[in-house]
């Protein structure tokens, strides 16, 4: 699974620092850290950038490419003008297109990006956030995905330069959206051929203690990948995470397989680890009632 790290982000305390006083040197660090953790794409997060966005975020991209131009970018800003700046600048990755995060399916905002993104070459996050907010299911996703597509289709880009976010929610307070969210990505394919997909994946446990995030990010994303998923954005620091994305611990995702298939394994028979990704699978699902103490029963 391809891995779109999270954290080069203006809600850090030291990025967003950095991105206001204009310091490559955090950015450059931070860059560097995530090619040395095995991360696909490098996310630029500015938030809104309402005031600067279109100055700031090329002068970002410049900076990061400066130490690591060979790993295509992810812009994110809600700042349309900002996002074509940095696509003006940015430069090529052979075989990697850079991606814009995201085009939401809302007429007022994807009429005047998809242009941007045919004119750029760019692929882009088709984000299911439509007029009336978060889709309540996954029929009300596939509605989205489907008007969205069809106007990049109609601009002339291909589902293949598409990556399609269903949305993750918080399991603690919004469980059967992590049920929809599987059943639309087994959907995907159906509605959308040769599309692909992503999500902001640390969503899912956004709420939950610190302790619990990195296993229901882990267990979440593999339960995912067994629905379609072909990447998501992940933080960079979660070690564990990237090895089960990258094949180095087909045990885990045996495991969470074979529970997604139905054969429920005798979960106190289980190594003290594994017992634990049951549990989290029976939480995402809902056959455990959430608490911050499922693992602890």
């Amino acid at each position: 699974m391809l891995l779109i790290g999270e954290s080069l982000n203006v809600i850090s305390r030291k990025i967003g620092r950095a991105f206001k006083e204009r310091d490559p040197k955090p950015i450059q660090e931070e860059a560097l850290l995530q090619k040395e953790k095995g991360m696909d794409y490098i996310d630029i997060n500015l938030g809104p950038a309402k005031k600067d966005g279109p100055e700031l975020m090329p002068w970002v991209v410049q900076t990061v490419q400066e130490v690591v131009p060979d790993i295509p970018l992810a812009l994110d800003t809600s700042n349309i003008d900002a996002i074509e700046a940095a696509l003006k600048v940015a430069k090529e990755v052979p075989g990697k297109p850079h991606l814009i995060n995201s085009i939401m399916a809302r007429p007022e905002r994807y009429e005047r990006m998809i242009p941007i993104a045919a004119e750029y070459n760019a692929d882009f996050i088709a984000l299911m956030w439509g007029p009336e907010g978060l889709p309540r299911d996954e029929n009300e996703r596939a509605a989205l995905c489907v008007e969205l597509l069809y106007t990049a289709n109609e601009a002339g880009i291909p589902n293949e330069k598409i990556w399609v976010d269903g949305i993750v929610t918080p399991v603690n307070i919004q469980q059967p959206q992590a049920i929809s969210l599987m059943e639309f990505q087994k959907m995907l394919q159906d509605i959308a051929p040769g599309a692909k997909s992503t999500c902001g994946l640390s969503n899912i446990s956004n709420g939950p203690p610190n302790h619990l995030r990195p296993i229901l990010n882990q267990t979440y994303m593999v339960m995912l990948q067994k629905c379609g998923m072909y990447s998501v954005i992940s933080d960079p620091l979660d070690e564990k995470l990237t090895a089960i994305a990258k094949g180095q611990r087909q045990d885990i995702v045996d495991l969470i397989y074979g529970m997604l298939d139905g054969n429920m394994p005798d979960i106190p028979s289980l190594p003290k680890e594994m017992q634990d990704y049951a549990k989290t699978v029976n939480v995402i699902l809902g056959n455990t009632l959430y608490s911050d103490s499922w693992l602890e029963i």
